[in-house]
């Protein structure tokens, strides 16, 4: 959302002229409208596929690879403006402020990309991680709906304490009968 409000207040300054501009804008409207889409039918409709963690994982890595691309094509446009706003003399008060407005959207889109990727990372790791310890679910329905202590279907192989892997008293293979 800030980077939204200041690539419009960059643009509008600009008059909706340069490319490079327009990179965060309409980036930051895609993203805006297409997770809270996801969220809206995660959250109306039960089990939806974009609300299973696969979607939502590979959904927020596409996003994080358009802010990374287009965030570098950006940046190397705006390596001309001055990183010190206040160089600017004080006549031009409105471009002093259109600098400060870029430095401020240069570090915002840089933070919504390592916020998305960080986001599928972790989403990531933790699906893979529940999926480790048996609990297979959690890739067959939504996040928001998950109950991790939910118990799996009970697997022969799992051992989880030293009574399950060695059996009840005569039961194992290692003790005489």
């Amino acid at each position: 959302v800030i980077a939204l409000a200041l690539a419009a207040r960059v643009n509008i300054f600009q008059e909706f002229f340069f490319m490079a501009d327009l990179f965060p804008l309409g980036l930051a409207v895609a993203t805006l409208i297409v997770l809270f889409f996801t969220l809206v039918l995660d959250l109306t409709i039960k089990n939806f596929p974009t609300a299973r963690p696969a979607a939502d994982i590979g959904l927020l890595y596409v996003l994080s690879i358009f802010w990374l691309a287009f965030n570098a094509f950006s940046t190397s446009r705006w390596r001309n403006i001055p990183m010190n706003c206040s160089s600017i003399p004080d006549e031009y008060a409105d471009e002093r402020t259109w600098c400060r407005d870029v430095q401020a959207l240069k570090s915002f889109v840089w933070i919504e990309f390592v916020a998305l990727f960080f986001t599928a990372s972790f989403t990531l790791r933790y699906a893979i991680t529940e999926h480790r310890r048996g609990r297979t679910q959690v890739w067959s329905g939504p996040l928001s709906r998950y109950v991790p202590r939910d118990q799996p279907q009970r697997n022969e192989f799992l051992r989880q304490t030293t009574t399950d892997y060695f059996g009840a008293r005569g039961g194992s293979a290692f003790e005489k009968i």
